[in-house]
């Protein structure tokens, strides 16, 4: 007997192929972090080329967490202008190189000359001071010095029984060339520049006038000035001649004699 055939099954196994799908961003971090450190790479590069080696000490300096810094350290006012903290001035400008001397040391140099600049001077202006003092002491009416803030003021003054000039006019009293003479003589040396100021009192010209106290003020300086090169006085260090008029009295009452004077000025 004939056993009854089997179908044959044939099973098909369908296989999917899996893509590659979306890997996320983790590529993008790593290439930002790459490029990053590019950048940071060309920019230490120029950073060495273009900074001097001061500066290159400040920006070490502001990045040192262990150096303390205060409101104005080694960063300077913006990224790159600083020196190192240690710096008290610039030596350096952007991408032209130091100096030989070190900033901190030229500072202090520089401000050691100035403070003995000015104490030299503030010693010769108080030997002047003294030396005319001494020597105006029987014309005290005449000659007065004050230290101000400008320099050494000497004020010739004028009184109602020995003028400095004549009545509204530019000549000379011979005491105003006995004052100028003094001056002069105290000058021999000091190198300082001056100035002369003339002052009026409030006495005025006749109606209509043309000529007033300031032209008189301007004209007696003028003529101080000519004595002081007469008393051989060197013409180069008189820096300024004016006339003030009746603007800067001495005295309230603007007759008094005592505000007709010239003032000479040993500047600072």
């Amino acid at each position: 007997m004939n056993e009854p055939v089997q179908p044959i099954i044939i099973r098909r196994k369908k296989i999917y192929q899996v893509a590659g799908g979306h890997h996320g961003g983790a590529w993008k971090v790593a290439y930002a972090d790459f490029v990053t450190a590019m950048m940071a790479f060309f920019l230490m590069m120029w950073l060495l080329g273009a900074t001097t080696e001061d500066q290159r000490k400040g920006i070490s300096d502001y990045f040192n967490p262990n150096i303390p810094l205060a409101a104005v350290s080694g960063g300077g006012s913006d990224a790159l202008g600083g020196d190192s903290i240690f710096a008290e001035d610039t030596n350096a400008q952007n991408g032209v190189g130091a100096t030989s001397i070190k900033p901190h040391n030229k500072g202090t140099a520089e401000t050691q000359n100035s403070e003995n600049e000015e104490a030299g001077e503030k010693e010769r202006l108080e030997a002047l001071n003294e030396s005319l003092a001494e020597e105006s002491q029987d014309i005290s009416e005449h000659m007065q010095i004050k230290m101000t803030p400008e320099g050494l003021v000497i004020e010739l003054v004028d009184s109602e029984t020995e003028p400095l000039f004549t009545v509204g006019g530019t000549v000379p009293s011979p005491l105003l060339k006995n004052l100028i003479n003094m001056v002069a003589a105290a000058f021999q040396g000091v190198p300082n520049n001056i100035k002369i100021v003339g002052h009026t009192d409030s006495r005025s010209y006749n109606g209509g006038a043309e000529y007033s106290n300031w032209e008189l003020s301007s004209d007696r300086a003028n003529m101080a000035r000519r004595l002081l090169i007469a008393s051989k006085f060197p013409h180069a260090q008189i820096v300024e001649v004016s006339g003030k008029a009746d603007t800067d009295h001495v005295v309230d009452d603007g007759l008094a004699a005592q505000n007709r004077r010239i003032s000479i000025i040993i500047l600072k």
